[in-house]
């Protein structure tokens, strides 16, 4: 046996154990075993993304269970894989295309695909790559993606049978709408961004009469598509305009004085006028009034045919311009006030959303949440730290139905066709049609969210029956973000109480979210974040690992700081040290391992 080497080399011997475990296959877990098993889903990362020292953190603390799982003579099953994170990679492969002098709209469907799955494969990878320098000690062979064949007839077959259940339905409603995308967007790749910007008042004369009020609004382009304006009942400053008609300037149309609860009597002016295709709540007033819906935009955000000529066509920036313009001429600006606004940002655009009204595909959520809701009341399911299932109680009592159509072309096609010479007859089945060639597909993909709900018994190939779906099946942990607490853990619940009749995972740790010594997040778009890689390097691998989790108490947040990754360099020198003093200590020739 040669003598360790007097110095500590951590790349020497990270990288020698790693390929020895993974030559002697030490990973792989046997449903065939009659051990106890303890499962855990990896969160499957995007495949467009990189390494994070939040990565490190969230696969550290996995690594940790799964092989103090081992240790106990369980057969540990930790199952990795990447998500296709549609709309993240599409916008990789529209800019990839762009490189190249090719707009997406100059291909077809099929065409654009190609492209797609060749960038997929050959960046798609790099962070599984990069997860295994972490240590992780994943069952590699169990590796899945969620557009592989077997996963995307999970998505689909989940897909036919809740609608099957009157559960999926088409809706033409009010979404988050991403101009640059031209798609439908959910919360979850929404940021918000506070603007200084103004608060414009606006006069609205009272037909036929010398009468007027004065709405203040942050949008003053959307009153090109205004249809009412409200008051609160309980505002005597308009009791007596109850009945009465506003004439909207520059459009000319009639539109009603109405009275609601919602209105806040103490914003603005106690008047705010009425825009039910872009704004959510003048949504609902809209559909509790019966008033009429105007939509004056088109899918890049433009103002489309719905408005005076002089203004279609312009973007919504020239639109307010023009609105301000022209009722200043009019004498119709009554002031502007300054005004810090909080603006909602497409994370893939880049760009604020539109709230748009389109046809959508949607799935009834109040009914698929109440096994969800009961299994944490009755703490079948235990969230750590425990205050994660207050705010998890909060949003599945006031769910709302889900979005689930993307209007991309990377994803799972929803499994719906229309017959070519009616379209009012449709067929959805996984299959689809015997006679395709006399039926047009749904353009529309499903939302990534959609996919990965099915998680923990799609990697088990669901709805086939399988030695690894009844070994591994229910989960033991789930270590993940509060962030994602309603976009993915809500659901993966909801999703194992109404296709496994029985819970996904029994205990959810969220993990801390990491921050600089300032206390901002760290981000990579903040420059805040260092790059792990630089870290190992550094450091390496298993000290950063160790002063990742020294720092990370339980609920709290994380003030990272390379301080306490030196720590965890000193720890591994001293833990060499030890070895060394060992192997000087014992007679040359005795084979002690």
């Amino acid at each position: 046996m040669a003598d360790l080497e007097k110095v500590y080399n951590p790349t020497h011997v990270e990288d020698k154990w790693y390929s020895h475990w993974m030559d002697k296959d030490y990973f792989s877990a046997d449903p065939n075993s009659e051990k106890e098993p303890y499962t855990i889903v990896i969160p499957p990362p995007n495949v467009t993304g990189m390494l994070t020292v939040g990565h490190v953190l969230n696969n550290t603390i996995q690594d940790i269970l799964i092989r103090k799982a081992r240790m106990e003579g369980k057969e540990a099953c930790w199952i990795p894989g990447t998500d296709h994170a549609s709309i993240a990679t599409e916008s990789k492969v529209v800019s990839m295309l762009k490189e190249k002098g090719i707009s997406k709209n100059d291909l077809s469907r099929d065409e654009f695909l190609e492209h797609a799955w060749e960038w997929k494969q050959k960046y798609g990878g790099i962070i599984i790559q990069q997860l295994k320098k972490l240590g992780c000690s994943c069952d590699w062979d169990k590796e899945r993606f969620t557009m592989d064949e077997s996963y995307t007839k999970s998505v689909l077959t989940a897909f036919v049978e809740l609608y099957n259940k009157g559960l999926i339905y088409k809706g033409h409603r009010l979404v988050n709408w991403c101009p640059i995308s031209k798609s439908a967007i959910s919360d979850e790749e929404v940021f918000h961004r506070e603007k200084n910007g103004s608060l414009w008042y606006l006069r609205y004369n009272v037909k036929d009469s010398n009468d007027y009020v004065i709405v203040a609004t942050t949008r003053p382009e959307t009153m090109l598509g205004d249809t009412a304006v409200a008051v609160n009942p309980n505002d005597l400053r308009y009791k007596h305009l109850k009945g009465e008609k506003i004439l909207l300037p520059i459009v000319g149309r009639e539109i009603p004085i109405i009275f609601d609860d919602y209105v806040d009597p103490e914003f603005g002016t106690g008047c705010v006028k009425i825009t039910p295709a872009h704004d959510p709540n003048d949504f609902l007033i809209y559909k509790n009034h019966d008033l009429d819906i105007i939509n004056i935009m088109n899918d890049d955000a433009t103002l489309n045919q719905n408005v005076p000529e002089s203004y279609t066509g312009l973007s919504r920036e020239e639109g307010r311009e023009k609105v301000i313009k022209d009722l200043k001429a009019l004498g119709l600006l009554h002031k502007t006030e300054d005004y810090l606004n909080k603006v909602g940002y497409s994370e893939r655009g880049g760009v604020p959303i539109e709230p748009y009204l389109s046809d959508q595909w949607f799935m009834k959520m109040d009914v698929l949440a109440k096994p969800a809701i009961a299994a944490v009341e009755d703490k079948k399911i235990q969230f750590h730290p425990s205050h994660w299932t207050k705010t998890y109680n909060h949003w599945m009592e006031n769910i709302k139905d889900w979005c689930i159509s993307r209007q991309l072309w990377w994803g799972h096609q929803i499994p719906v066709w229309y017959l070519k010479k009616d379209k009012s007859v449709i067929h959805v089945s996984v299959e689809g049609p015997d006679d395709v060639e006399n039926w047009v597909q749904d353009p529309d993909v499903l939302d990534t969210w959609a996919s990965s709900w099915l998680w923990p018994i799609a990697v088990h190939s669901w709805p086939e029956e399988s030695k690894s779906l009844s070994k591994f099946y229910p989960t033991n942990t789930l270590v993940t973000g509060p962030d994602i607490i309603f976009f993915w853990v809500a659901r993966m619940i909801i999703t194992g109480y109404e296709f496994q009749k029985e819970l996904p995972f029994k205990d959810v740790y969220f993990t801390s979210i990491l921050r600089d010594k300032t206390g901002k997040k760290l981000s990579k778009s903040l420059g805040n974040s260092p790059d792990p890689f630089d870290l190992f390097e550094k450091f390496g691998t298993d000290a950063v690992r160790f002063g990742v989790m020294l720092m990370s108490p339980q609920g709290s947040d994380v003030l990272f700081s390379e301080d306490r990754l030196e720590i965890g360099r000193n720890f591994m020198n001293k833990l060499w040290n030890a070895c060394r003093f060992v192997d000087m200590n014992i007679p040359r020739g005795w084979d002690y391992r």
